[in-house]
């Protein structure tokens, strides 16, 4: 066990997976350390990390940037998925079981990965985001292909207050015959959000119906904010 899975496994999950079920989104707590946090980071500028950079405001996405880790991902980020996943994989199987829907996800991240892989989805999805002044991220959702996990994970690697004042985590939720729902979350330093990657089960006079999810960012108005985004299935 290493100190990231050891704070992964403390998370109260059964809490987690009763917020989701609420909201769409939930709290962890403290993923990583301030050091651990600020060490990833540091590792934007090192382009030799990452397979690719995007700049949001060329295609329209927001404005800002963010890099997409290559693999072998550092050790912290590898630990994070591998403890993360087979949490998620039992919520993810209930809100398939409440669509009616089959649930592909094997227990196994590297699994997974391996049937991501056989589809076509052999592209790493680990995100590091740089913002400031100004910068936001339009509502979007992460699906890279047919192969989906429909939840994730997002640590915030700043300190709100300190490191940054704005940017706020949005969820924006389509509700079945209802008006959509909006929410804006302040991610504490070194905390994660658990969150619907797609859509997710709520109530409705037929049963179950699929709500469609976004996410996005408010806009920075001060200062640099870093965050880890984790997806649990690779890109086309």
């Amino acid at each position: 066990m290493t100190p990231v899975t050891d704070r992964v496994a403390a998370v109260d999950w059964d809490g987690v997976h009763a917020e989701l079920d609420a909201v769409g989104a939930a709290s962890t707590g403290p993923l990583l350390s301030a050091p651990e946090a600020a060490a990833i980071a540091a590792l934007y500028d090192d382009a030799a990390r990452f397979r690719s950079t995007v700049d949001m405001g060329r295609y329209r996405f927001g404005q800002g940037e963010y890099r997409y880790f290559g693999t072998p991902y550092p050790a912290v980020v590898a630990d994070l998925k591998r403890a993360l996943y087979p949490r998620l994989v039992p919520i993810a199987r209930d809100w398939w079981s409440k669509l009616g829907r089959d649930a592909p996800w094997p227990d196994s991240l590297d699994e997974w990965l391996r049937r991501c892989h056989a589809a076509g989805q052999r592209k790493s999805t680990a995100i590091l985001l740089k913002y400031g002044p100004g910068d936001w991220n339009a509502l979007h959702r992460d699906l890279y292909g047919e192969m989906v996990f429909p939840l994730q994970v997002v640590v915030n690697l700043s300190a709100p207050g300190v490191d940054h004042t704005g940017g706020e985590f949005l969820l924006y939720e389509q509700r079945p015959r209802a008006q959509s729902r909006g929410t804006a979350m302040l991610i504490p330093h070194g905390h994660g959000l658990v969150f619907t990657t797609r859509d997710r089960p709520v109530p409705s006079r037929r049963g179950w119906s699929a709500a469609p999810v976004r996410h996005g960012v408010s806009t920075v108005l001060s200062g640099t904010r870093f965050s880890l985004g984790l997806v649990f299935h690779d890109a086309a």
